[in-house]
């Protein structure tokens, strides 16, 4: 801020996140973040837009004082071009999981559906690719909980991500809001899942329910419902017919919506407006 007032050029602000879906009392135990709470009002007065990656961000952020006038939806885009399947490769009954190993993701939501699956359907096999400070725990909770066929594959690149997305039959990263009420702003992994042709079981959390269309691309249950969410996989995995019509929902709608160079075009138009002054909130 003090550099964009400096050089006397537009200032726009993009909100991800925790950044205003955390609580202010959790975000001030952070020195850096006391600091952007103390000058967050001036951050708003100072910014020419503040950009949200989905509507609940948006909400979010007016809350906290982000002037509705000057406040945009911009959804982020993802590279539909690089993540399309292989139709030549067979996808396996996996559940796979990509994301940090942290309170929000919710992988323990998973283990504990993953046990009522398996036990329906005893060849699925559960992929987590990703680390962070709970997988120890993680990893004890899927032997206490007897599940077979589990691999932590820790953090990946995105060349094998999209390969596991190729062979995987369901995606299931089940979101919570943690204690500091933290959730998901957007998940742009749905929208790679989505694009790949994978089917999303998950939860209706945050900003996930724009990215996946219920009943269309996947199947959201309430947050914390692990037996919805266990029912929702089993349905995924076992139902073929609306297993492909996910699956191709999914690729449609990555490329409606979520396709990165028309985001990117887009985006490029917003910042022209703001050079211009002509930007106009909706």
């Amino acid at each position: 801020m003090p550099l964009a007032q400096a050089l006397g050029v537009p200032l726009v602000v993009t909100h991800h996140g925790y950044d205003v879906t955390t609580e202010d009392h959790a975000l001030a135990r952070s020195p850096s973040l006391h600091l952007y709470l103390k000058r967050r009002a001036r951050l708003y007065e100072a910014a020419s837009l503040v950009l949200c990656v989905s509507q609940f961000v948006h909400e979010k952020a007016v809350r906290k004082g982000a002037p509705p006038h000057k406040t945009l939806v911009h959804y982020i885009g993802v590279d539909t071009a690089g993540f399309t399947p292989d139709p030549s490769v067979t996808r396996s009954d996996t559940v796979l999981f990509v994301g940090r190993l942290v309170e929000n993701k919710g992988c323990d939501q998973l283990l504990h559906a993953m046990r009522v699956v398996q036990q329906s359907l005893p060849g699925c096999r559960l992929v987590i690719i990703g680390d962070g400070p709970l997988r120890p725990r993680l990893e004890q909770m899927a032997r206490e909980l007897a599940l077979h066929r589990v691999s932590f594959l820790s953090t990946q690149p995105s060349a094998l991500v999209r390969h596991w997305m190729n062979r995987a039959r369901v995606f299931s990263v089940p979101s919570v809001t943690a204690d500091s009420g933290a959730s998901e702003g957007f998940g742009m992994v749905f929208a790679e899942a989505q694009a790949m042709g994978l089917p999303v079981a998950g939860f209706a959390t945050g900003g996930i329910p724009e990215v996946v269309a219920h009943g269309e691309t996947g199947l959201l249950a309430r947050e914390r419902d692990t037996a919805a969410l266990a029912h929702n996989i089993i349905a995924l995995l076992s139902d073929r017919s609306m297993w492909q019509r996910f699956s191709e929902a999914g690729q449609r709608r990555a490329r409606e919506l979520f396709d990165i160079r028309r985001q990117t075009a887009a985006l490029e138009d917003i910042y022209r407006a703001v050079l211009h002054r002509e930007v106009v909130a909706a």
